[in-house]
């Protein structure tokens, strides 16, 4: 898993959203049972919200220093497209 780093200062704070029954957010479900522990044993500082609500298109954000925000799409993807893109996201500076 690429997420098994510490992750940048200047990361503030992460944010997952979907849907805990929908099957569009399935792969984003499996992503959390697997990163999550691996995230906080890393980063114990770092927030984590996790936020399941029914018909939730499922998302990450992550919010920078000096209130810089970003997210991605995570709808109908597979636990490994969902790491990818969260890494990504998590991985490149904001601009």
């Amino acid at each position: 898993m690429s997420l098994n780093a510490v992750l940048s200062p200047a990361l503030r704070e992460i944010r997952l959203l979907f849907c805990q029954t929908g099957t569009a957010s399935a792969g984003t479900r499996h992503f959390v049972l697997s990163a999550y522990p691996l995230i906080k044993k890393n980063n114990p500082d770092l927030p984590v919200l996790i936020r399941e609500a029914q018909g939730t298109p499922a998302r990450a954000f992550a919010r920078f220093e000096r209130g810089v925000e970003r997210h991605v799409e995570l709808e109908g993807l597979s636990a490994e497209q969902v790491e990818q893109k969260v890494t990504d996201l998590l991985t490149k500076p904001p601009s």
